[in-house]
């Protein structure tokens, strides 16, 4: 199993929670599980973003084959959980993905061979042509969802998919781009994207199949205004920015994988499918 020199993880996963008591045992099980196959030495990095439940006591609970590390962050906000989980991070390699699991994991193979490779930034995306998508389930929040990422696009490297909760960065990149980050709510990701681009990063998009899950905290009425303001204020912001330095990637690791090459994302065959934003 490959390690970076010191004996520390090559992949560090943030999961940022805020009251997923309910939902995070399963997902932490599926995760945990996959990570604990891969060739390499994975850790998770839970997120507590001021839940007032008992997320942080299953946490601190919890066991099994792969680490799993309590982090608290009491400024509510996916965002926020999400720049404090990666400022916390040293390893190589860095992602996020939501508690729920949403994207199925089997991304996670093509993603790492692509950060192996040397990609900067690697993200899921449900409107990838290979992608499969069941259950979005209101037409108005796939249609806003669409009219949002097309806003947006000349900002994060022209992906279609800025929301989908599965990216993962080279890690000296993500932590740059995270200290920077200053959106603490949904339209994080546009910034911190925004942020790797602007020091000349490239994004790159692989296929996911996603499963809309029950219990999502987003709310169409009640955090649409919130993320128009959110992008108003990231576009003034990078108006006025100069280039940023450009981030020396990690060293490709490719040689420290058994798995030499990208594992394509497992389709079903006759999966029901639907373009989503």
């Amino acid at each position: 199993m490959g390690t970076w020199h010191d004996g520390t993880a090559l992949l560090e996963i943030i999961v940022p929670a805020h009251n997923e008591a309910d939902r995070l045992p399963a997902g932490l099980h599926l995760l945990c599980a996959k990570l604990a196959g891969l060739p390499l030495r994975a850790e998770i990095i839970v997120v507590d973003n001021a839940s007032t439940d008992g997320t942080a006591g299953i946490v601190r609970s919890w066991g099994g084959p792969v680490p799993v590390r309590l982090v608290h962050c009491e400024r509510r906000g996916k965002g926020a959980a999400v720049r404090a989980g990666l400022l916390e991070t040293r390893a190589p390699y860095v992602g996020f993905m939501d508690a729920d699991m949403a994207t199925d994991l089997a991304a996670l193979d093509e993603a790492i061979a692509l950060l192996s490779e040397g990609r900067p930034v690697v993200v899921g995306s449900r409107r990838h042509r290979r992608s499969v998508v069941q259950g979005y389930a209101l037409p108005v929040r796939r249609l806003g969802a669409i009219t949002f990422n097309r806003i947006v696009r000349d900002l994060v490297g022209g992906i279609q998919d800025t929301q989908c909760g599965f990216k993962f960065f080279d890690g000296p990149l993500g932590r740059a781009a995270a200290g920077e980050l200053r959106t603490a709510g949904f339209s994080f990701d546009v910034e911190l994207l925004a942020h790797c681009v602007r020091r000349g990063a490239s994004v790159t998009a692989i296929p996911v199949v996603w499963r809309d899950r029950p219990g999502s905290t987003f709310s169409v009425t009640r955090h649409s205004l919130e993320c128009m303001l959110d992008l108003a204020r990231i576009r003034a912001r990078a108006g006025f920015r100069v280039p940023a330095t450009p981030i020396t990637p990690v060293v490709p690791v490719r040689t420290m994988l058994r798995e030499p090459r990208p594992v394509p994302v497992a389709l079903p065959e006759r999966a029901p499918s639907a373009k989503s934003g």
